[in-house]
């Protein structure tokens, strides 16, 4: 294959790559019920047997001006054929805090715990599952 037509057929595929995606998604309408990103309990979209399991149950505890906030996923840890890949922890807008990464090889249980420093108001947590995707759940601090 020629340097050019090398070059011409990245460009195109590298082109398909983002408008082929672009278009399926706006036309299907069938994603994630919440604006094509993460599933809650209210919208499970496609995983609705799965909320359960898969939405994140959210603890908090005050001491002081420190804010104790301690995520729970209900959800089997199989090695890396089934597994919850980590916890995310988002402010009132949707910012992000921390995360924590599980390791399937020895973590047991999704949980984890975050630290928060004079914060009051809405707190969110992400689940992340390599087979059925983000989860969403919120609580008041």
């Amino acid at each position: 294959m020629e340097r050019r037509d090398f070059i011409r057929l990245s460009v195109a595929g590298v082109g398909a790559g983002i408008i082929v995606p672009t278009i399926a998604l706006a036309d299907s309408g069938k994603q994630a019920a919440t604006g094509n990103i993460y599933y809650t309990k209210e919208a499970p979209g496609r995983w609705s047997d799965k909320v359960a399991t898969h939405l994140p149950n959210i603890e908090i505890e005050k001491t002081g001006g420190n804010v104790a906030v301690k995520i729970v996923t209900a959800h089997e840890m199989k090695g890396y054929e089934h597994y919850i890949v980590k916890h995310v922890l988002l402010d009132q807008n949707y910012k992000f805090i921390d995360e924590y990464l599980f390791n399937p090889t020895k973590d047991t249980a999704a949980i984890s715990t975050f630290t928060l420093h004079d914060y009051s108001g809405p707190i969110y947590a992400l689940s992340m599952c390599n087979k059925h995707d983000l989860w969403l759940n919120g609580a008041a601090v």
